[in-house]
């Protein structure tokens, strides 16, 4: 679980837009790029590259 500091923090690496936690699917997710960022073992991976097309 993300802490609540981190996740006012975090923005999505393209847009700079904030991020919705998804907490179900441990995945942040930026609705203007239309892009999810998986989180493994409580470490956001922020790589565009690496972001899944929604």
């Amino acid at each position: 679980m993300l802490s609540s500091e981190l996740l006012e923090i975090l923005v999505c690496p393209k847009c700079l837009s904030e991020l919705e936690y998804d907490t179900v699917n441990q995945k942040l997710i930026c609705q203007k790029c239309h892009l999810k960022y998986e989180i493994r073992d409580d470490i956001p991976i922020m790589l565009e590259e690496e972001a899944e097309h929604y």
